[in-house]
């Protein structure tokens, strides 16, 4: 029995020494050739980084942004950070801000919206689709959307994550660092976000207030060079809440004829008219190219549902090669979402007439409520709205006492009757608010009633000739 455990004790002894100079020479071979070995990788990931024998520390520099993040800007976050929001906590806190029909619960979707959805849930819709749509889908839009002046096939659809990805896809395809795109002022600040994500430059042309927010034509074209890729146009507007007549759509697209050049037409609010006529872009057109956005966001009520589409109008082929490129483009996040997708034969077929003109009996009703209280206010003067969902409303900050701008007017409402309209700077248009008409009437005119009496409360006992901004 001794004997057998000294020759066990020995074997083992053995057995560990093998072992130890079996790691040296590992050791040895990683060290001489310049390789870290698990041992090392170990210590590493604990103590620091090993190069060869020599330990350093951790690296804990700041990791660099790219440019493409460092130049996307939202102007609205940028408000929202900036402006001072402390409500007045004895009165309730109404919101005029932001453009979500769904916010108050008082715009819903149709039920046939509902119902379509519903039934393609049921559906085999789970697989990915083709990154620019369903050919169902984009037959359904291209149906709905097609007129006898301008004949759409589906192969003119390309079904997008919303409206705002349709924006995005058209300004890719057709701007570049060296190629400008025009814009107008006051406009949706997406457009800016986009384009400053793409280091596309842009130049600003204007719309009168004083003329139912018409372009200026002379200093659209005066912006017009040889490095401008296109005009992006919004009819009906936001922030503006206008509707081009089809006299100013049809100058519009003499000027660009004249010059050559493409339209990127923003109409998700396309058929939102109060009263008069005012057409797509792409049906009036006869010789422009047109890249017509669109979607179910705001006529169909269901902004959160994410799903737009692209329409190319093009009775020349000279979009054959950007026809390419917004295919590809689409490919960025293969494909918008198939369940709304698959819903949308449906919902273009089946939601009455009757839903979107209570829909526009509404917000014109809103509208007229909106103009009516606050038109009696001598220190500002509301822009009658004549579609979409948007009042603008100008400040007249020379006869406001304590009042240098629309920003400080915002801060001070909130402040005073817990009111909070946008501040239209972020859209270009300093000295103006933005309210928005899906708000319940009874709120509305209150919040109206409210900014008239803080008007009131501020008017200046002698008018300042010239407002602290300008």
């Amino acid at each position: 029995i001794l004997f057998s455990a000294i020759f066990l004790y020995f074997t083992c002894l053995l057995d560990r020494s093998k072992q130890w100079y079996q790691r040296r020479v590992r050791e040895h071979y990683y060290i001489t050739n310049n390789l870290r070995s698990p041992i090392s990788m170990k210590k590493a990931a604990s103590n620091g980084i090993i190069s060869g024998m020599m330990r350093q520390p951790v690296c804990t520099s700041t990791i660099e942004v790219s440019p493409c993040a460092e130049n996307t800007i939202n102007p609205i976050r940028g408000l929202v950070d900036n402006l001072v929001i402390n409500p007045n906590p004895d009165k309730s806190f109404l919101r005029l801000s932001i453009g979500d029909p769904a916010v108050f619960g008082n715009f819903n979707p149709a039920p046939q919206v509902i119902k379509a959805v519903s039934e393609s849930l049921q559906s085999s819709c789970y697989g990915y689709a083709p990154a620019h749509g369903m050919v169902s889908t984009r037959e359904a839009i291209a149906k709905y959307y097609s007129t006898r002046a301008s004949p759409i096939t589906s192969e003119d659809v390309y079904v997008t994550s919303g409206c705002s990805d349709a924006l995005r896809i058209a300004m890719d395809c057709l701007g570049s660092e060296k190629r400008n795109i025009l814009l107008p002022r006051p406009g949706f600040s997406l457009y800016k976000t986009v384009a400053g994500n793409r280091g596309i430059p842009t130049k600003f042309y204007d719309l009168d207030p004083e003329n139912d927010w018409k372009i200026n034509l002379e200093q659209l074209e005066s912006l017009i060079d040889e490095n401008t890729a296109a005009i992006l146009v919004t009819n009906p507007s936001n922030p503006c809440g206008s509707a081009f007549s089809v006299e100013h759509q049809l100058e519009i697209l003499a000027l660009a004829e004249k010059h050559g050049l493409p339209l990127i037409a923003d109409e998700i609010y396309h058929g939102m008219v109060f009263d008069g006529e005012s057409k797509s872009f792409g049906e009036l057109s006869k010789n422009v190219p047109v890249l017509s956005c669109g979607g179910l966001a705001k006529r169909w009520l269901v902004p959160g549902w994410r799903v737009g589409w692209l329409i190319a109008h093009d009775r020349h082929n000279r979009l054959v090669n950007v026809r390419d490129g917004l295919t590809r483009l689409c490919q960025v996040i293969i494909g918008a979402n198939c369940l709304i997708q698959s819903a949308i034969p449906k919902i273009l077929e089946t939601v009455p007439q009757s839903f979107y003109d209570d829909t526009l009996k509404r917000l014109k009703s809103a509208s007229d409520v909106a103009f009516t209280e606050l038109q009696k206010c001598p220190q500002l003067r509301p822009v009658r709205p004549q579609g979409a969902m948007y009042m603008m409303v100008q400040i007249k900050v020379e006869e406001l006492e304590d009042i240098a701008d629309d920003m400080e007017f915002v801060e001070k409402l909130i402040t005073e009757e817990s009111v909070f309209p946008l501040p239209a700077n972020i859209f270009g248009m300093p000295n103006y608010v933005r309210l928005v008409l899906t708000v319940p009437e009874d709120i509305l005119k209150e919040a109206c009633q409210r900014i008239v009496q803080f008007c009131n409360n501020h008017k200046a006992a002698v008018h300042r000739k010239k407002a602290r901004t300008e």
